[in-house]
C-alpha cells in the first residue's frame, strides 16, 4: 500500500512540475492512444491541481482530443478504412457502424458518461458512422463532463472509493442526471 501511495505522489509531483499544459496534454493524448488510462490522468490532474481545476482541464482536453479524433476519422473515412482493413474484419466493422448510425442522442450521451467506455472506439465509430458533428460534440460535452467528474471524485481516494457505497450511489445518480440532461437538450435543440 505504501508503494502505491509513493508512486501516486511521484506521478502527482511530475504532473505538478510540468504544469497545466502537461496535465492537459496527457489527457488529450489519451483520446488518440487507447491504451493510455484516462482515469489515472484525471486522478493525477485532480491530485496535482485540485478538484475543480483538475476536472476542468481534463474535461476540456478529453473533449478536444475526442472531437479531433472523430473529425480526423470522419474526414478520412472510407479511403483509409477499406485500404487498411479487408475481408471479415471489414464486414464486422461495417455491422457495428451500421448499428451505431441509428443511435439516439441520449444513448450517445450515456455511452460517453459511462466511465469505462473506450472513448477511442466511440470516436472512431462515430466518425465512420456518419454521426453529425453537432450530435457528437454536444453529447461528448455532456457525457464526458460526468465521466471526468466521476474519475476526479474517484481519484481523490481510489481504494476507499471502490469499497464505499456512496461511490456506487454517485455513479447511479450521475447516469440518471446525464440521461435527463441529454433528453432535455435533445428536445430543446431538436438533435437527432
Amino acid at each position: 500500500m505504501d508503494t502505491i501511495q509513493n508512486m501516486v505522489e511521484v506521478c502527482t509531483e511530475l504532473i505538478s512540475s510540468g504544469g497545466l499544459f502537461f496535465g492537459f496534454f496527457l489527457v488529450l493524448l489519451e483520446s488518440f492512444i487507447p491504451i493510455l488510462p484516462l482515469s489515472v490522468f484525471v486522478a493525477l490532474n485532480v491530485n496535482a491541481f485540485g478538484f475543480l481545476v483538475g476536472v476542468f482541464i481534463s474535461w476540456i482536453a478529453t473533449c478536444i482530443g475526442s472531437f479531433l479524433c472523430y473529425f480526423l476519422v470522419s474526414y478520412l473515412e472510407e479511403k483509409v478504412l477499406v485500404k487498411i482493413i479487408k475481408g471479415k474484419k471489414l464486414l464486422k466493422i461495417r455491422n457495428t457502424i451500421d448499428r451505431f448510425e441509428k443511435i439516439k442522442f441520449s444513448q450517445l450521451v450515456l455511452i460517453f458518461t459511462l466511465p469505462f467506455t473506450p472513448s477511442f472506439f466511440i470516436n472512431i465509430v462515430s466518425g465512420l458512422g456518419g454521426i453529425s458533428r453537432e450530435k457528437f460534440l454536444v453529447s461528448l460535452l455532456i457525457g464526458k463532463m460526468f465521466a471526468i467528474i466521476f474519475w476526479g471524485y474517484i481519484g481523490k481516494s481510489i481504494i476507499a472509493s471502490l469499497t464505499d457505497i456512496n461511490s456506487l450511489l454517485y455513479i447511479s445518480i450521475t447516469l440518471i442526471v446525464a440521461y435527463i440532461l441529454s433528453v432535455i437538450v435533445e428536445k430543446k435543440f431538436n438533435i437527432e
